[in-house]
């Protein structure tokens, strides 16, 4: 449960753009007090021998820290606002749901952080300073302004990196190898379930499920609306084998649960009590939006919705959903390669324990075919390249129903675009395509 809410309080700290800045800040703070310990105990050793250190008077120093202090404040503030342009040109070109992505990029976290914990560490120094240079009791700080222009020199490094930075994430190609690097992460993450077993493996009868389950389970409900972000499959099975239970459970991260829907089904009956559903419900981590978290059909629908905008009337860009199509049969390939888990979970002596809600093969290659299927059928370019696309992630394919789906959705590809085209040549080379699938898929 902790490593679950851990992941959680993770991402929802990465996207955010307060946290970095923060530790950027305490750290300022502490390099200050620390830098005007040394000054106050006067012992630079080589430092001053070597003349790296300011040397000049206490009106220099304020003049100095004055400068750097406001100058960076200055940067941070235009760094800020061109980081809202950005946000805005992302949601009107890519779509909203993209916004998360942008809001993760570390890069620009450092930025306003490098600029923020500069003139905090600014302004603590400069309020040290006493006396104009000739008073007895003057001091002026020569080892802390000297690290002040460093800073300040590494400020001018970053804002560099920031101005490329900033024209860098906005484009297309850009945000689709970002957000396929995501879905790539995602298969990795998530297949194959370690707690599941392989669906083409697993063996099992279906009589282990009781006779009567239907009419003896205690129906779990949602406390609260949201998407599901996460499930601590642990804890379940820790709760089943604990209270001697099977849990069924009605959701899968990414779906969309209302207040009072029926989350889990608990058999048997009688050995739920108030302590039981609370830690239940604890399982299900609810939020405002999907993430990648345990959800892989996330990303795929992300790239989807970068091509279905390019391939508006009003955008009308084919070349960008092609590079989206391209992304989604890499992804897709690498899925057909992996172990779909069971749906069907088991504790340490064999006895079945939950039965998930899994997702599918079938699911994610018409999450990531159908709309733009329906969207583009106009499109010749779009739709070679969809048949293309699946032409490749048959090569990757071994299992006669995966094979199967992707038979269906070259057949609808084909139809829907023999309806919607009007040249006849394009026709052909469509034909020519699916022929090609067709005598690939059912060669094996």
């Amino acid at each position: 449960m902790k490593n679950v809410k851990l992941g959680k309080l993770w991402y929802s700290l990465h996207s955010s753009y307060w946290f970095l800045p923060t530790i950027f800040a305490i750290i300022a703070i502490a390099l200050a007090f620390t830098m005007l310990w040394l000054d106050r105990d006067g012992n630079y050793g080589p430092l001053e021998k070597w003349g790296w250190i300011y040397t000049g008077g206490a009106n220099g120093a304020r003049e100095v820290l004055s400068s750097v202090s406001s100058s960076t404040i200055g940067i941070a503030a235009t760094a800020f606002s061109i980081t809202i342009v950005a946000l805005q040109l992302a949601a009107s070109n890519f779509g909203p749901r993209l916004l998360r992505n942008f809001m993760q990029d570390t890069g620009n976290q450092i930025v306003l952080g490098t600029f923020i914990s500069t003139f905090i560490y600014s302004l603590l120094v400069l309020r040290t300073i006493r006396g104009d240079g000739d008073d007895y009791d003057s001091f002026v700080p020569q080892l802390s302004v000297t690290v002040g222009l460093l800073l300040a020199l590494a400020s001018i490094g970053v804002l560099i990196y920031f101005i490329h930075h900033a024209s860098t994430i906005i484009q297309v190609s850009h945000v689709i190898v970002e957000t396929s690097t995501d879905l790539d992460s995602a298969i990795d993450r998530l297949f194959p379930e370690k707690i599941g077993q392989s669906a083409s493996e697993l063996k099992r009868p279906v009589e282990e499920i009781p006779i009567d389950f239907d009419s003896n389970v205690y129906r779990v409900r949602a406390q609260s609306s949201g998407y599901l972000q996460a499930i601590d499959d642990e804890e379940l099975i820790k709760l089943a084998c604990q209270y001697n239970l099977l849990l069924r459970l009605n959701y899968r991260p990414g779906q969309f649960i209302v207040k009072g829907s029926e989350i889990i089904l608990v058999y048997p009956r009688e050995k739920v009590n108030r302590k039981l559903l609370q830690e239940l419900n604890d399982a299900f981590i609810l939020g405002k939006e999907r993430t990648e978290q345990q959800d892989v059909e996330f990303p795929i629908e992300q790239l989807v919705e970068i091509a279905l905008r390019a391939i508006s009337p009003g955008i009308n860009d084919p070349f960008t959903a092609i590079r989206c199509i391209d992304r989604l049969s890499a992804g897709l390939s690498r899925l057909a390669q992996r172990d779909f888990p069971s749906p069907y979970r088991y504790d340490d002596h064999q006895k079945l324990r939950v039965i998930a809600e899994r997702v599918t093969f079938a699911g994610l290659v018409g999450t990531a075919f159908n709309q733009i299927r329906q969207y583009g059928k106009s499109d010749v370019a779009v739709m070679i390249r969809l048949l293309e696309a699946i032409a490749t992630i048959a090569r990757y394919t071994s299992i006669p129903q995966e094979r199967e789906i992707l038979l269906r959705h070259a057949e609808m590809i084909k139809r829907n675009s023999q309806q919607a085209i009007s040249e006849e040549l394009d026709k052909q080379d469509l034909e020519e395509r699916y022929l090609t699938i067709q005598k690939e898929l059912l060669a094996k």
